[in-house]
């Protein structure tokens, strides 16, 4: 398995909660486990375990009553993770996919998808976008397959 540093934290969870995070400190400017909790519909209790969790492994620091902020690992990663997410909606979304099924798709790749095969769908999307012609092509050639 790849090191930490070329994929994500090594665990969906994990992700999942530092992208929220994120999110949240963007958004809002601060990220609190109650805002956690309702974002990603797991229970306060589940979330406060989790940063706790999360703060031992050097990601996040969390205090309680006083909220959260990622550490710059964390934030490293939660960056990453988002990242991933754009590329792979802006790719899929060349090819006319429904929003929901992008949406569900790419929930389960983003965790999973390496950096050398992420680097590979930006060239695509990269490629596709510059020269409509060859992204026609692709369209009509993924309509094919599709059925």
């Amino acid at each position: 398995m790849p090191a930490r540093s070329q994929r994500t934290s090594g665990s969906v969870a994990m992700d999942d909660y530092l992208e929220q995070i994120l999110h949240l400190i963007e958004s809002k400017g601060y990220a609190r486990a109650i805002d956690i909790s309702k974002n990603l519909g797991i229970s306060q209790a589940s979330v406060t375990n989790m940063l706790r969790k999360l703060d031992s492994e050097g990601l996040v620091k969390h205090e309680k009553y006083r909220g959260t902020v990622l550490t710059e690992e964390g934030h490293r990663i939660a960056k990453a993770i988002i990242e991933r997410h754009e590329t792979l909606t802006r790719f899929l979304r060349l090819f006319g996919i429904d929003e929901e099924t992008i949406y569900r798709d790419v929930e389960g790749m983003e965790h999973h998808v390496s950096r050398p095969t992420l680097a590979v769908i930006r060239a695509m999307a990269d490629l596709l976008e510059s020269r409509p012609g060859l992204l026609e092509e692709a369209r009509a050639k993924s309509s094919d397959l599709r059925g």
